[in-house]
This record gives structure tokens, C-alpha cells and sequence, in this order.
């Protein structure tokens, strides 16, 4: 039946739309990231702000939790398109649609597991290391300094 009403919609001329985010409509409300936050944790599953491995990965990053935001991916779905801050996903492959250095691993259970998976998130701190250090100068020098 909705193909019959699809066609006459069709052909009386009328606009049929379709809601990018219906979740809003069932009472979700839109997410915004507080002012102190400088990075976003993007998972299915949040981890444990007390979990070894993420303190020391944000302790690297120059962070504290507190200045963490965790969200999963249909909540960043509801940030405003203009935000604009560094993220990290877990386990999480596509990229956000959010403007900032974005970060990727596995989940903290198989990356503490993983070597390769820690080399490969420590060369991404270092390759957008201007994005978390910016008045650090740290990238400013050469290995000749």
C-alpha cells in the first residue's frame, strides 16, 4: 500500500521528505560538547574513565578525563554540524563528521592486547601531535635542535 500512496503522492506533485535523524522526533534532544572538553570518545561501548589504558593514553595526549566527552556513534550524529573538536574512536571505523584531529584504535580490551594497534594509535598522537599540543612548540624541532 505505501507503494500505491508513494505513486499518487508522485504523481500530484508533492515532496515526499525523509528525516535524517528520526530520533529526535522520539524525544532524543541534540548533544552539545561542554567548553572544557578537547576530546571526544567515540565508542559503542564507552570505557571506563578509571581503565589504565585509556588514563594513560589521555596522559600522553596531555588530558585529563574531565576533559573528555564520551559518546557513541548516533549521538555524534546529533552534534551541530559546525563542531569542532579532536576525537578518538574505539572500535568505531568510520570517520566523524566532525572537524579536529581524529584518532582510531580498537576497542581498549583488544588494543591492550594488541602491540601493533598501540604503535599504530601512538604514531597518529605524534603524526597530529600539533592538534594536542598547539603551544607546546613541540614540533617546531628539528633532531639537529
Amino acid at each position: 500500500m505505501a507503494s500505491k500512496r508513494d505513486w499518487l503522492l508522485q504523481q500530484l506533485g508533492i515532496t515526499q521528505w525523509t528525516l535524517r535523524r528520526p530520533g529526535v522526533l522520539q524525544g532524543e534532544v541534540a548533544v552539545s560538547v561542554p567548553p572544557n572538553v578537547r576530546l571526544l570518545v567515540v565508542a559503542q561501548a564507552l570505557p571506563d574513565q578509571h581503565d589504565p589504558l585509556f588514563c594513560d593514553v589521555l596522559r600522553s595526549l596531555g588530558l585529563t578525563a574531565s576533559q573528555t566527552y564520551g559518546l557513541t556513534p548516533d549521538q555524534v550524529a546529533m552534534l551541530p554540524q559546525d563542531t569542532e573538536c579532536n576525537s578518538w574512536r574505539l572500535g568505531v571505523t568510520e570517520p566523524l563528521a566532525v572537524a579536529g584531529a581524529q584518532l582510531h584504535s580498537p576497542v581498549l580490551a583488544e588494543l591492550s592486547q594488541d602491540a601493533g594497534a598501540k604503535r599504530a594509535l601512538w604514531q597518529q598522537i605524534c603524526h597530529h601531535e600539533q592538534h594536542f599540543y598547539p603551544d607546546s612548540g613541540r614540533s617546531g624541532h628539528s633532531l639537529q635542535d
